[in-house]
């Protein structure tokens, strides 16, 4: 290709693909061309330009021409990829459903509820199948974020279904009872429990666990046609903040984190069933133990049971299903070692310890309480509010304020990055420390070069001005959501506690939605408000703000 510019740019409009160019014909190109194409006359191996919409690619391999390129323009978001992994998402979740349908046959439960949905989740996969285009090697993060955030609210509506085709709830109590189980709240709007059928009791727990460890994870660990762009879906999905690294192999890695998880399952699962459970209640609690969600199958929740052992057993799973769970795939390679020197995981022991103390010594000295009793309770608490699992033994809301101020804390912080559990995060807080540490080192020494580390992991600006402004989007949601809720009637106190637990994925909050109550009472507009703050909360604020800047979705925005 060493003829007229000219032509080789009108012929690239009329083809509507991209050239790749060996080096040795690179080098024929004149360095005026050179210059107008990539700004300054450098050797590279290889380089992008845009005529247009086209994009052309340059290297030192072989020539070869191919048409229907993926897009390498990052500005340029390509609609079609984005219709085909909604289309593959959509089947594998109208495919989950086919284990509480066969439950339901089982018991001669409702078949309407889940056929209805799986019927509907296969006419739009074949739907958007057809509009879409075959998936590429790589995806922008554009797409990414784009194809994250548009799963989530899909499968949501999806999961809203199966509620509101059977008549148990009405289209806004299923959308709040769907999202609340996806993003692991534990949130319900049910007034009684006894009254749902088994087979939609064991859905809402199946719920948890599909979108406990991420539904972009499962995906990419059962579907390897997936593409290996979808890491750019798993960091976008992925909770705390993340190492400028790209992961290695990221199929493997999606598949050894499902390993986990499912051996984390089993493990629960049998444990319960010790605990003398029934196999469908062992089940269900399993589901939303290790996925840190908090739905039961009692109105009463684990109080109901009145077991000393099986909250000893539960406050276990949900401490480890805290914990980032990278670092049992490390430990399945290196040695059960690496999981007490992770720094993150040895700082979330340590809160859940001293907030257990505190609040014991409260309920002893303020509350009046017998010391092993309060120790069983304030144990259980703090495993289960810090995991943000929600399960509750005792009715934490007649507590002292102290011990409930301790759990406020608690809901803030939340577990550790990487892991089920919602909140802020650990991790964060260790780094928002370890900057004004650094702050206060630069004061003294001006000249000083200060760097951020937590552990093996060092972490740069741009990580640390990130975990900045998440901390002051999540505090500025909280009270935006709070304050649409006041606005709705909601008594300051319980607005301010439902903001925080949903934003936390926690579920029980204070006053009128406390530990022994539900949000079946919240009025319209909060509920809407709710399903807001719970998907903003699990997908961590930036992700679904994305989708609502109209520059978002433009070909020339961004």
């Amino acid at each position: 290709m060493t003829g007229d510019w000219g032509l080789v740019t009108r012929r690239l409009r009329d083809i509507g693909s991209h050239i790749v160019i060996s080096r040795v014909t690179e080098k024929s190109l004149s360095f005026a061309i050179r210059w107008s194409m990539f700004g300054i006359p450098k050797q590279e191996s290889s380089y992008q330009k845009t005529f247009g919409h086209r994009p052309i690619y340059i290297c030192g391999e072989a020539a070869t021409t191919t048409l229907n390129p993926e897009p390498l323009n990052p500005k340029i978001m390509n609609i079609q990829i984005i219709y085909s992994m909604l289309a593959r998402v959509l089947a594998a979740s109208g495919a989950a459903l086919l284990l509480p349908l066969l439950l339901s046959l089982y018991e001669r439960g409702p078949i309407l509820s889940f056929l209805v949905p799986m019927l509907l989740s296969a006419a739009l996969s074949l739907f958007l199948k057809r509009k879409g285009a075959a998936i590429g090697s790589s995806l922008t993060p554009r797409e990414g974020t784009a194809i994250t955030a548009l799963s989530w609210i899909a499968v949501s509506l999806l999961y809203a279904l199966p509620y509101w085709v059977g008549g148990s709830l009405s289209p806004l109590d299923s959308l709040v009872e769907s999202i609340s189980g996806l993003t692991g709240t534990g949130a319900t709007v049910f007034p009684d429990l006894t009254r749902v059928p088994a087979s939609l009791l064991f859905f809402r727990s199946l719920t948890h666990w599909l979108g406990g460890l991420g539904i972009i994870v499962f995906f990419v660990a059962l579907f390897p046609q997936a593409g290996r762009g979808t890491v750019r879906m798993m960091q976008t999905e992925s909770t705390g903040p993340i190492s400028s690294k790209a992961l290695p192999r990221i199929r493997e890695t999606a598949r050894a984190l499902f390993a986990v998880y499912a051996v984390f399952t089993s493990a629960c699962f049998l444990s319960y069933l010790l605990c003398g459970l029934s196999p469908l209640d062992a089940l269900s609690h399993a589901f939303s133990t290790i996925a840190t969600g908090g739905f039961s199958t009692r109105n009463e929740s684990i109080a109901y049971y009145h077991d000393a052992r099986l909250e000893m057993v539960m406050a276990f799973f949900m401490i480890i299903s805290s914990a980032n769970f990278g670092i049992y795939v490390k430990a399945w390679k290196r040695g059960v070692s690496v999981i007490w020197k992770n720094t993150e995981f040895r700082v979330y022991l340590a809160i859940v310890a001293i907030a257990t103390l505190l609040m014991t010594l409260s309920l002893v000295l303020q509350g009046g309480a017998s010391l092993l009793p309060a120790l069983r309770e304030t144990f259980f608490h703090a495993a289960s509010i810090s995991s943000t699992t929600g399960f509750v033994a005792a009715d934490f809301d007649r507590w002292p304020d102290f011990c409930r101020f301790i759990i406020l804390l608690l809901i803030l912080i939340g577990g550790c990055g990487g892991s089920t559990a919602g909140g802020m995060k650990v991790i964060r807080f260790i780094l928002l420390g370890k900057s004004i540490l650094s702050l206060l080192k630069l004061h003294l020494h001006p000249r000083a070069v200060q760097a951020v580390s937590a552990g093996e992991n060092r972490y740069s600006a741009e990580v640390l001005y990130r975990v900045l402004c998440f901390f002051f989007l999540y505090i500025m949601l909280a009270f935006l959501w709070a304050a649409i809720m006041m606005f709705d009637g909601l008594a300051f106190l319980d607005a301010l506690g439902v903001s925080f637990t949903t934003m936390g994925n926690v579920g029980p909050a204070f006053g009128q939605f406390g530990a022994t109550q539900t949000c079946a009472a919240l009025p319209t507009l909060s509920k809407m408000v709710v399903c807001l703050s719970m998907l903003f909360g699990r997908l961590e604020s930036i992700t679904l703000m994305c989708i609502f800047i109209p520059s978002f979705w433009k070909r020339s925005g961004w």
